[in-house]
């Protein structure tokens, strides 16, 4: 699709370099904390900003950025779907930027409604802090870890999905050429946008399309999916082995070792679906780094 190297860590990670739910899944979610390479909007080296605009689809806001010879030269489409930090996120929108210099047409919604993740910048400790400088470290870090759990809380499938499949079908129509010229979206999904780009690779339920709880697909039971061409996520979070099964679209992932938020039973069941359902896939995974590394 692009560079590989453009799509491997977290936006807050690329920006700073020089250049360019099933109970059965429940442990995935226990005791794991989303990494501050997902949380956390740092300053990039080299002071770079964004050359895109903030616009709306509807009542969504959404951040575009185009080749910069589009639409005089055709493009492909690419739906963004970000970490915690969210559309207004300078690292983001610069790494929209990067996409759309290797030629597409990107579009990044603001997934969370105006909620992105709360701060979670890391307090920098002193070198030698006394018992009660450790004291007010640790409630910190505490205080910082049930924040970031209550927020996503909030941010459930019954909530991201409709506001994804809005965008998408605005995009259709805003950017019927690019889409045509790509035969189809493709998306990139980082961390809790990882778990998006593995579902709309997948094939659900009307319903669980149109956002709705699982106690409503009696409902409706027609398939609707895959409503992505291809797609890639990078150090994936909460993702279920019903979003790995479903999969039917061409599906890139990029992964960590001994990552708690997506756990090597998880992945491997998804590895296993993929290959005996004969879906063109690629899963790299790196060691000794952490989570959005």
């Amino acid at each position: 699709m692009s560079d590989p190297e453009l799509a491997t860590k977290a936006p807050e990670s690329d920006a700073m370099e020089p250049s360019a739910i099933s109970s059965q899944d429940s442990k995935a979610r226990t005791g794991a904390s989303m990494g501050e390479h997902c949380l956390t909007d740092r300053p990039n080296s080299d002071n770079r900003q964004p050359s895109g605009e903030m616009s709306k689809f509807g009542d969504i806001d959404v951040y575009i950025s185009k080749p910069g010879d589009y639409p005089n030269a055709p493009a492909k489409l690419l739906l963004l779907l970000t970490a915690g930090t969210g559309v207004h996120s300078i690292n983001n929108q610069v790494q929209a930027d990067m996409f759309a210099a290797e030629g597409f047409v990107v579009i990044m919604p603001d997934q969370f409604r105006g909620d992105s993740a709360p701060n979670s910048k890391a307090i920098a400790p002193e070198e030698n802090p006394g018992i009660l400088e450790q004291f007010k470290l640790r409630a910190a870090e505490t205080a910082k870890s049930f924040l970031v759990d209550m927020w996503l809380a909030r941010q459930t499938p019954e909530k991201v999905i409709p506001i994804i499949f809005q965008v998408i079908e605005s995009a259709k129509d805003e950017y019927a050429d690019a889409v045509a010229h790509g035969e189809g979206i493709y998306c990139v999904g980082y961390c809790f946008g990882g778990k998006y780009a593995i579902m709309l690779a997948g094939e659900h339920p009307d319903t669980a399309i149109a956002g709705q709880a699982a106690k409503d697909e009696e409902a409706g039971m027609t398939q609707q999916g895959p409503l992505i061409k291809a797609g890639a996520a990078a150090h994936a979070t909460l993702v279920t082995r019903e979003d790995l099964k479903a999969v039917k679209a061409p599906l890139t992932m990029v992964c960590v070792e001994n990552d708690p938020l997506f756990p090597e039973e998880i992945l491997g069941d998804g590895r296993k679906h993929l290959a005996t359902s004969n879906i063109e896939h690629e899963i790299k995974t790196y060691s000794n780094v952490p989570h959005g590394e």
